[in-house]
Protein backbone atom coordinates (compact mmCIF):
# COMPACT_ATOMS: atom_id res chain seq x y z
CA UNK A 1 0.00 0.00 0.00
CA UNK A 2 2.74 2.91 1.04
CA UNK A 3 4.40 1.65 -2.16
CA UNK A 4 1.52 2.26 -4.04
CA UNK A 5 0.92 6.02 -2.44
CA UNK A 6 4.91 6.41 -3.15
CA UNK A 7 4.46 5.41 -6.40
CA UNK A 8 1.22 7.44 -7.58
CA UNK A 9 2.67 10.93 -5.82
CA UNK A 10 6.01 10.42 -7.93
CA UNK A 11 3.36 9.79 -11.11
CA UNK A 12 2.12 13.06 -9.92
CA UNK A 13 5.03 14.96 -9.65
CA UNK A 14 6.74 14.33 -12.94
CA UNK A 15 3.64 14.53 -14.63
CA UNK A 16 3.13 18.15 -12.96
CA UNK A 17 6.70 18.84 -13.66
CA UNK A 18 6.44 18.14 -17.17
CA UNK A 19 3.23 20.53 -17.57
CA UNK A 20 5.46 23.06 -16.05
CA UNK A 21 7.27 24.34 -19.15
CA UNK A 22 7.76 27.72 -19.04
CA UNK A 23 10.02 30.04 -21.46
CA UNK A 24 11.23 33.86 -21.64
CA UNK A 25 9.52 36.20 -23.42
CA UNK A 26 9.61 40.10 -24.06
CA UNK A 27 6.27 42.30 -22.46
CA UNK A 28 6.43 45.71 -23.66
CA UNK A 29 7.28 47.94 -20.96
CA UNK A 30 5.23 50.90 -22.27
CA UNK A 31 2.86 52.07 -25.47
CA UNK A 32 4.73 51.25 -28.53
CA UNK A 33 3.44 52.94 -31.45
CA UNK A 34 4.24 51.90 -34.97
CA UNK A 35 7.81 52.74 -36.76
CA UNK A 36 9.18 53.04 -33.35
CA UNK A 37 12.59 51.25 -33.45
CA UNK A 38 12.38 48.56 -31.48
CA UNK A 39 15.21 48.36 -28.35
CA UNK A 40 15.31 46.12 -25.40
CA UNK A 41 14.83 48.84 -22.73
CA UNK A 42 11.35 49.02 -24.07
CA UNK A 43 10.60 45.15 -22.72
CA UNK A 44 9.98 43.62 -19.73
CA UNK A 45 11.40 40.18 -19.86
CA UNK A 46 8.66 37.43 -18.63
CA UNK A 47 8.36 33.57 -17.97
CA UNK A 48 4.90 32.48 -19.66
CA UNK A 49 3.67 28.88 -20.38
CA UNK A 50 2.53 29.52 -24.38
CA UNK A 51 2.40 25.75 -25.08
CA UNK A 52 2.46 25.20 -28.66
CA UNK A 53 2.93 28.98 -29.59
CA UNK A 54 6.55 29.54 -28.33
CA UNK A 55 7.18 30.27 -32.20
CA UNK A 56 4.92 33.02 -32.27
CA UNK A 57 6.97 34.77 -29.56
CA UNK A 58 9.65 36.79 -29.05
CA UNK A 59 12.24 34.75 -26.69
CA UNK A 60 14.16 37.19 -24.24
CA UNK A 61 17.27 35.64 -25.33
CA UNK A 62 17.32 36.44 -29.61
CA UNK A 63 18.34 39.84 -30.62
CA UNK A 64 15.98 42.38 -32.56
CA UNK A 65 16.36 41.93 -36.35
CA UNK A 66 18.86 44.88 -37.42
CA UNK A 67 16.61 48.15 -38.17
CA UNK A 68 13.27 46.50 -36.46
CA UNK A 69 10.57 48.37 -35.89
CA UNK A 70 7.29 48.20 -34.47
CA UNK A 71 5.10 46.86 -37.27
CA UNK A 72 1.51 47.64 -35.38
CA UNK A 73 0.77 49.25 -32.06
CA UNK A 74 2.17 47.42 -29.07
CA UNK A 75 0.18 47.96 -26.21
CA UNK A 76 2.42 48.10 -22.14
CA UNK A 77 2.12 44.31 -20.42
CA UNK A 78 1.56 42.87 -24.78
CA UNK A 79 4.02 39.76 -25.46
CA UNK A 80 5.88 41.05 -28.22
CA UNK A 81 4.87 38.58 -31.23
CA UNK A 82 6.84 37.89 -34.21
CA UNK A 83 4.80 39.38 -36.56
CA UNK A 84 4.53 42.99 -34.45
CA UNK A 85 8.03 43.42 -35.31
CA UNK A 86 9.32 44.77 -39.42
CA UNK A 87 11.81 46.18 -40.98
CA UNK A 88 11.20 50.23 -41.03
CA UNK A 89 11.88 49.89 -44.91
CA UNK A 90 8.37 47.58 -44.69
CA UNK A 91 6.11 49.65 -43.30
CA UNK A 92 3.38 50.53 -45.39
CA UNK A 93 2.02 53.20 -43.41
CA UNK A 94 4.11 56.32 -42.09
CA UNK A 95 2.81 58.65 -38.99
CA UNK A 96 1.78 62.21 -39.96
CA UNK A 97 1.01 64.74 -37.34
CA UNK A 98 -1.88 66.24 -36.85
CA UNK A 99 -3.02 69.29 -34.99
CA UNK A 100 -6.94 69.26 -34.74
CA UNK A 101 -8.60 71.89 -32.19
CA UNK A 102 -12.02 70.16 -31.61
CA UNK A 103 -11.97 67.77 -28.76
CA UNK A 104 -12.17 64.16 -29.45
CA UNK A 105 -14.60 62.23 -27.60
CA UNK A 106 -13.15 61.22 -24.36
CA UNK A 107 -11.13 57.53 -24.06
CA UNK A 108 -9.86 57.94 -27.60
CA UNK A 109 -6.48 56.08 -27.54
CA UNK A 110 -3.67 55.33 -29.93
CA UNK A 111 -4.71 52.32 -32.40
CA UNK A 112 -8.32 53.60 -32.27
CA UNK A 113 -9.38 54.79 -36.19
CA UNK A 114 -10.70 57.49 -37.46
CA UNK A 115 -11.90 59.69 -40.83
CA UNK A 116 -10.06 62.46 -41.44
CA UNK A 117 -11.37 65.63 -42.50
CA UNK A 118 -10.51 68.71 -44.55
CA UNK A 119 -11.56 72.20 -45.12
CA UNK A 120 -9.88 74.56 -47.61
CA UNK A 121 -9.95 77.99 -47.01
CA UNK A 122 -12.28 79.54 -49.98
CA UNK A 123 -10.49 83.04 -50.70
CA UNK A 124 -13.80 85.08 -48.96
CA UNK A 125 -12.21 84.83 -45.27
CA UNK A 126 -14.26 81.43 -45.04
CA UNK A 127 -13.62 77.68 -45.73
CA UNK A 128 -15.07 75.48 -48.31
CA UNK A 129 -17.21 72.20 -47.60
CA UNK A 130 -15.32 69.51 -45.91
CA UNK A 131 -14.00 66.79 -47.75
CA UNK A 132 -13.23 62.94 -46.18
CA UNK A 133 -9.21 62.06 -46.82
CA UNK A 134 -8.69 59.32 -44.77
CA UNK A 135 -11.10 56.83 -43.80
CA UNK A 136 -10.34 54.58 -40.72
CA UNK A 137 -7.07 55.80 -40.39
CA UNK A 138 -4.96 54.25 -37.31
CA UNK A 139 -3.65 56.45 -34.70
CA UNK A 140 -0.37 55.86 -33.71
CA UNK A 141 -0.17 58.44 -31.07
CA UNK A 142 -1.84 61.32 -29.29
CA UNK A 143 -1.47 64.36 -27.18
CA UNK A 144 -3.18 67.23 -25.54
CA UNK A 145 -2.19 70.10 -24.37
CA UNK A 146 -3.69 73.01 -22.48
CA UNK A 147 -3.06 76.45 -23.40
CA UNK A 148 -2.30 78.84 -20.56
CA UNK A 149 -3.61 81.83 -22.08
CA UNK A 150 -6.89 80.59 -24.18
CA UNK A 151 -8.10 77.99 -21.80
CA UNK A 152 -8.21 75.96 -24.50
CA UNK A 153 -7.19 72.41 -25.30
CA UNK A 154 -5.12 71.29 -28.84
CA UNK A 155 -4.95 67.88 -29.88
CA UNK A 156 -1.55 66.45 -31.59
CA UNK A 157 -2.50 63.19 -33.52
CA UNK A 158 -0.06 60.78 -35.56
CA UNK A 159 -2.28 58.88 -37.98
CA UNK A 160 -0.67 56.44 -40.14
CA UNK A 161 -1.20 57.11 -43.45
CA UNK A 162 -0.78 55.13 -46.56
CA UNK A 163 1.57 56.16 -49.37
CA UNK A 164 -1.10 57.12 -52.04
CA UNK A 165 -3.32 59.16 -49.47
CA UNK A 166 -0.40 61.24 -48.79
CA UNK A 167 -0.28 63.92 -51.29
CA UNK A 168 -4.04 64.88 -50.69
CA UNK A 169 -3.20 65.36 -46.97
CA UNK A 170 -0.08 67.10 -47.28
CA UNK A 171 -1.74 69.25 -49.77
CA UNK A 172 -4.59 70.47 -47.77
CA UNK A 173 -2.05 71.02 -44.78
CA UNK A 174 0.09 73.44 -47.01
CA UNK A 175 -3.21 74.97 -47.80
CA UNK A 176 -4.00 75.66 -43.92
CA UNK A 177 -6.77 73.69 -44.34
CA UNK A 178 -8.75 73.28 -40.84
CA UNK A 179 -8.55 70.06 -40.20
CA UNK A 180 -11.43 67.34 -38.16
CA UNK A 181 -10.73 64.28 -37.13
CA UNK A 182 -14.25 62.16 -36.52
CA UNK A 183 -13.87 58.77 -34.92
CA UNK A 184 -14.55 55.70 -36.97
CA UNK A 185 -15.71 52.82 -34.75
CA UNK A 186 -16.67 50.48 -37.45
CA UNK A 187 -13.53 50.24 -38.72
CA UNK A 188 -12.06 47.88 -35.21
Amino acid sequence: GVLLVLGSVAGVGALVASQDQTTQVLAAAREIPVGTVLEPDDFDVVQVALGGLESTYMPASDPFPEDAVAGSLIRRGELLARADITAATDLDRKPLGLDVQTPLPSGIRAGDRVDVWASLPDGQNGYGEPRRLLTAAEISELSVTESVIAGAAATRLLVLVEDQDLPALLGALSNQAKIAVVPNPSAR
